[in-house]
C-alpha cells in the first residue's frame, strides 16, 4: 500500500505541473490573439496597407509628392510592398491583393525605368516583390522578373564589372554584393528565401544560410547585439533589426536538416534574450538599444517585435517567456500610428558613423517606409 501511495502522489504531482504548463501555453497563445480594438492586427494592417496604396513611391522611404522625382522603387518601398501582400495573403484579403498587383503594373510599362538595377544589395532585394506576386498569381511574368534578381545576387549580370573586393567575396562562394551591414541580412534573405520556395532550389537557400552564418561570425557582440558596422561601435536599433528580421524570415524557409540551421538559431536566440532585457518599461525599444536615455525608435522596435512574434509562433522561443514581451512591443507601437496611418518617430535613413551624438541626433520623421513595413509585418505574423 505504501509502494502504490507513493506512486499516487508522485502522479498527481505530475499531473498538476502538466496542468500548469498547459495553463501557461494556453495563457501565452491568449496574449498574441486577444487585443483591445485598437490593436487589432487586421485594422492595424489594413490602416498601413491602405495608406500605402495612397501614396506614390518613396525615395528611400521618405514619401514624395507625385510631381517630385524618382530614381527607381527603393528598398523601403519593397518591403513595405512585400509586407502588403504578406498581410493580404494572411488575412485572404482578394481586394487588397488585387490592388497591391495593380499598383506594380506600371513598372513593366510606363514606369519601367524605375525598376532598380540589379548591381547593388539594396537594389536586388525588389525581386522578393514580383516573386511574391508570382506565388500569389502563378503569372510568369512575375517570375521571370524576380528571378532575374534572385540570380544576380550571386552572379553578377554580364553589364556589371566587379571590383577586387567583390570577386573575392564572390571566388570565396558568398554574394559578391557582400559588404558586412546588418541591412544585408534581410536584403539577402528575403530575395533568397523567395527564389526557394518558388523553385525548391536548395542553392538559393543553403547560400543564404551561409551568408547569414558569415555575418553572424563577423558582427555579433557576446551581448547578442550588433554593431552597426566592425567600425562603429553603436547598438542601433534599425540596424539590429534588420538582422533580427533577416534571421526569423531566413528560419522560416530554412529546412530542419539544413546544416547551418543550429548556427543560425543559436545567433537567433541569442539576440532575443538580450532583446528580451533591453526592452523598455513602456515595451519599446531605444534608437540605440543599450542607452537608456535614448529616444524610443519605432521601426527597430516594430522589426523586433517581428522577430519575437515569429518565434513565439514558430515555436523557437518559450511561449510563457516571450508572448508578454511580444505582446507589451505590439501595444506600445500601435499608439504611434498617426490618423492618416503614419508611423511616427521613424529615424530617417542613416548611414555609418563612428559618433554616438550622430546617432541621438538623426531626424525623426512620420510616414517613413522603414517604419511602415515592420508594421505590416507585425501584423502579419500575429494573424498567421
Amino acid at each position: 500500500m505504501k509502494k502504490y501511495g507513493i506512486i499516487g502522489i508522485v502522479f498527481v504531482g505530475v499531473a498538476v505541473i502538466c496542468a500548469f504548463t498547459f495553463r501557461g501555453h494556453k495563457e501565452a497563445d491568449y496574449l498574441l490573439t486577444d487585443f483591445p480594438a485598437e490593436a487589432d492586427p487586421v485594422t492595424v494592417g489594413n490602416k498601413i496597407a491602405d495608406r500605402f496604396l495612397e501614396q506614390w513611391h518613396s525615395q528611400y522611404g521618405s514619401p514624395l509628392r507625385v510631381d517630385e522625382p524618382r530614381t527607381q522603387i527603393t528598398y523601403p518601398d519593397v518591403c513595405t510592398w512585400l509586407g502588403g501582400l504578406w498581410f493580404a495573403q494572411a488575412t485572404k484579403n482578394r481586394g487588397l491583393e488585387e490592388r497591391l498587383e495593380a499598383r506594380f503594373q506600371p513598372l513593366f510599362t510606363t514606369e519601367a525605368y524605375l525598376q532598380p538595377q540589379a548591381n547593388h544589395v539594396d537594389n536586388n532585394v525588389f525581386g522578393a516583390v514580383p516573386l511574391e506576386l508570382y506565388m500569389q498569381t502563378k503569372d510568369e511574368k512575375y517570375l521571370a522578373m524576380g528571378m532575374k534578381y534572385a540570380d544576380t545576387q550571386w552572379d553578377a549580370p554580364a553589364t556589371q564589372e566587379l571590383t577586387e573586393e567583390e570577386k573575392a567575396w564572390a571566388d570565396k562562394g558568398y554574394s559578391w554584393q557582400t559588404r558586412l551591414w546588418m541591412d544585408d541580412m534581410f536584403m539577402i534573405t528575403a530575395v533568397q528565401a523567395q527564389a526557394y520556395r518558388v523553385t525548391q532550389d536548395m542553392k538559393y537557400i543553403t547560400r543564404a544560410a551561409r551568408e547569414m552564418v558569415y555575418y553572424l561570425d563577423e558582427l555579433q557582440r557576446s551581448n547578442g547585439l550588433f554593431y552597426h558596422a566592425p567600425d562603429v561601435p553603436f547598438f542601433w536599433a534599425r540596424g539590429n533589426g534588420w538582422m533580427a528580421a533577416g534571421m526569423a524570415e531566413l528560419l522560416k524557409a530554412l529546412p530542419e536538416n539544413n546544416r547551418d540551421r543550429d548556427r543560425i538559431l543559436e545567433g537567433y536566440r541569442k539576440m532575443m534574450d538580450s532583446l528580451k532585457a533591453y526592452q523598455g518599461k513602456d515595451g519599446m525599444w531605444n534608437q540605440l538599444i543599450d542607452q537608456s536615455d535614448c529616444w524610443p525608435e519605432t521601426s527597430g522596435s516594430a522589426m523586433f517585435a517581428y522577430a519575437i512574434i515569429t518565434g513565439v509562433k514558430q515555436g523557437w522561443l518559450d511561449k510563457k517567456e516571450y508572448a508578454p514581451v511580444a505582446r507589451r512591443a505590439w501595444l506600445a507601437l500601435v499608439p504611434y500610428i498617426n490618423e492618416e496611418g503614419d508611423v511616427r518617430e521613424v529615424c530617417v535613413g542613416t548611414n555609418k558613423k563612428n559618433d554616438k551624438q550622430y546617432y541621438y541626433d538623426r531626424p525623426r520623421i512620420a510616414g517613413d517606409y522603414h517604419g511602415q513595413a515592420p508594421y505590416l509585418w507585425c501584423a502579419t505574423a500575429l494573424m498567421e
